[in-house]
């Protein structure tokens, strides 16, 4: 057991690993080994870490600690969804979700608890923001996911894809989800490739650009209005960063990695959903490295929009396509254990208030 005051080394890259080691005296090849056996073999027991010297293995035990988040709750849906509730340190609850399809596992990774950016339709963001989550936490939700899903990197993968899209927005959390988005790319962490690692964002432009330099993944972007009049009322940091600035920096990245943009777009009946904004839609992304990912609307208790009907659906997907733009439309998941990003955190009792949480509830009065 590590001591009092024992430092986490869940969350670190190799770079600060080897840092941490060197100033203790200790080679940096011996980083590259405890990364094997933490992130592709999900050891988290020092002592079993047999290929590092009995000394070493004793003082890390003393010194340091790989804490995995706490399990709160875990439901499985009808459908092979799973949804763990996650207990992180301040007496708080994230969300993680597994989403299984053929030839494929997703897991959707949280970066946040709550959210600051109080989307209209969202049930993270009714909940307020407590604070950004540390890399540890991050990454400690794809371990322990490994660990549930027997995922184990002699027996094939059953996480094959990472989407930062749980709770939270990735890019206001930005110094601890790209340390914890290096672990999944590293060759001695979890080796995806950057095509099976996807970041979501409600359009943080400056960010957005940063992270183009500097940890080039795949971009998703929540769209959700062709216009900023609506955009403005369904994603109100389209105030500071309108649509045509957050798409020239979408062009901007598409630019720097060669693939294209998905741009997400929740269907909302009668808000969303008319022909008319399907065509303004396919007017701004027509001819770009673009793709839209519909989503039906999955509604939670309390929230104030319904899920826009499957001919509806339909109908603003096929003016997409007859405009020449790549379209799909997510299959709902998960909707027999509250599968919408929040809705199981907005159930536990422990949001601690924060100074812009305490604002809106006296602006709310």
């Amino acid at each position: 057991m590590s001591g009092p005051g024992a430092i986490e080394l869940l969350g670190m890259t190799r770079g600060q690993l080897e840092g941490w080691l060197g100033s203790r005296g200790v080679k940096p090849f011996h980083a590259r080994q405890m990364m094997k056996w933490i992130y592709r073999r999900g050891v988290d027991d020092f002592d079993a870490m047999t290929d590092l010297s009995r000394t070493l293995r004793s003082d890390l035990s003393e010194t340091a600690s790989i804490r995995l988040p706490g399990v709160l709750s875990e439901n499985v849906s009808t459908d092979g969804t799973r949804k763990w509730l996650l207990a992180v340190d301040g007496g708080q609850a994230v969300e993680t979700v597994f989403i299984p399809e053929p030839g494929r596992g997703t897991l959707c990774v949280s970066s946040q608890v709550g959210c600051v950016l109080d989307c209209s339709f969202c049930a993270t963001g009714a909940q307020g923001f407590n604070r950004n989550l540390t890399s540890g936490e991050i990454i400690g939700q794809l371990l322990l996911a490994q660990r549930a899903l027997g995922d184990r990197e002699s027996e094939g993968r059953a996480i094959t894809n990472v989407v930062m899209m749980g709770m939270g927005e990735p890019l206001a959390n930005y110094r601890n989800v790209v340390p914890a988005m290096e672990l999944m790319l590293d060759d001695y962490g979890f080796e995806l490739s950057r095509r099976r690692v996807t970041l979501s964002t409600s359009g943080l432009v400056p960010q957005m650009r940063r992270l183009g330099d500097e940890c080039n993944v795949a971009l998703a972007v929540s769209l959700h209005a062709p216009d900023d009049d609506l955009r403005d009322e369904l994603v109100p940091i389209n105030r500071r960063h309108p649509i045509a600035e957050l798409l020239d920096a979408c062009w901007e990245y598409a630019g720097k990695n060669g693939r294209h943009i998905t741009f997400e777009y929740v269907m909302l009946d009668g808000v969303n959903d008319s022909p008319a904004l399907a065509r303004k839609l396919a007017g701004l992304l027509r001819n770009r490295p673009a793709k839209v990912n519909l989503i039906p609307f999955n509604p939670y208790p309390g929230g104030r929009y319904r899920r826009s009907s499957d001919s509806t659906i339909q109908a603003f997907q096929d003016i997409l396509h007859h405009q020449g733009l790549r379209t799909m439309t997510r299959r709902p998941r998960g909707d027999d254990i509250a599968a919408a990003c929040g809705q199981l955190a907005g159930q536990v009792e422990n949001r601690i208030t924060s100074p812009l949480h305490a604002k809106r509830a006296g602006a709310a009065q």
